[in-house]
């Protein structure tokens, strides 16, 4: 996936929640932020939909109990949208599993639960606008565990999310290392520091892993490192 942010560089997000409060903190968070912009609210999964089409955001915080239409159905019609290109990140008070797969096959980049700080806020939108899959570290540990723990299975709805793999695919050196350390959940900006070598470059190696893996996204490679013992 390629990056997200509009040409005048500010990064266009879409809040998506039943509560106005909440809509209200978080535009007061991301706009104090700078490079971010709210351009629109929505209170319910199908204004969220409509929403969508008429200001194109680049990347959208959903909210997943609401009337009308749930976060995870709305984030499903979204992804199936052609015209749709935001990246859609799933904010919600529930640690619940079932959300989590569910909102990962429904198409979400990420996932962040209510009670994250300002700052993991500012960064989820940032992470996912750059076209990156954002797993907080106990989130990723949780979907290796389920999808390691599960052999996959047409049936398994979330296999999806890791097959086809396979079983020896030939990344070079530096790429078994960035894969390493993307199932450690390092950030791209991370990794390119730990190996001295710019963002750009990360991100080349992390699409040609993906490439090589036939991975849907950084989830699916970092089920594949977990569960080919490369970490």
């Amino acid at each position: 996936m390629s990056g997200h942010s509009s040409a005048a560089g500010a990064i266009r997000v879409l809040l998506v929640d039943d509560h106005a409060v909440m809509r209200a903190g978080f535009r007061m968070i991301l706009e104090a932020a700078g490079g971010i912009t709210v351009v629109g609210e929505a209170s319910t999964g199908r204004e969220a939909v409509e929403a969508a089409a008429r200001v194109r955001p680049d990347v959208i915080c959903m909210d997943v109990q609401m009337p009308d239409l749930d976060g995870i159905e709305a984030t499903r019609r979204l992804s199936a949208d052609p015209d749709t290109d935001a990246a859609i990140v799933i904010v919600t008070t529930f640690d619940r599993d079932d959300y989590l797969f569910t909102a990962l096959d429904a198409g979400a980049s990420g996932f962040l639960l209510k009670n994250a700080g300002p700052e993991e806020l500012v960064s989820a939108v940032r992470v996912a606008a750059a076209g990156d899959a954002l797993l907080a570290p106990a989130v990723t540990r949780r979907v290796i565990e389920r999808f390691a723990s599960t052999p996959a299975s047409p049936r398994d709805t979330a296999s999806q999310v890791v097959e086809p793999v396979p079983p020896t695919p030939a990344l070079t050196d530096r790429e078994a290392e960035v894969l390493r350390l993307v199932a450690l959940a390092q950030s791209n900006a991370e990794i390119a520091a730990a190996l001295f070598i710019g963002e750009a470059t990360v991100k080349t190696h992390v699409s040609n892993v993906l490439q090589k893996l036939g991975a849907r996204d950084r989830v699916a490679a970092v089920v594949y490192a977990h569960r080919h013992g490369l970490v």
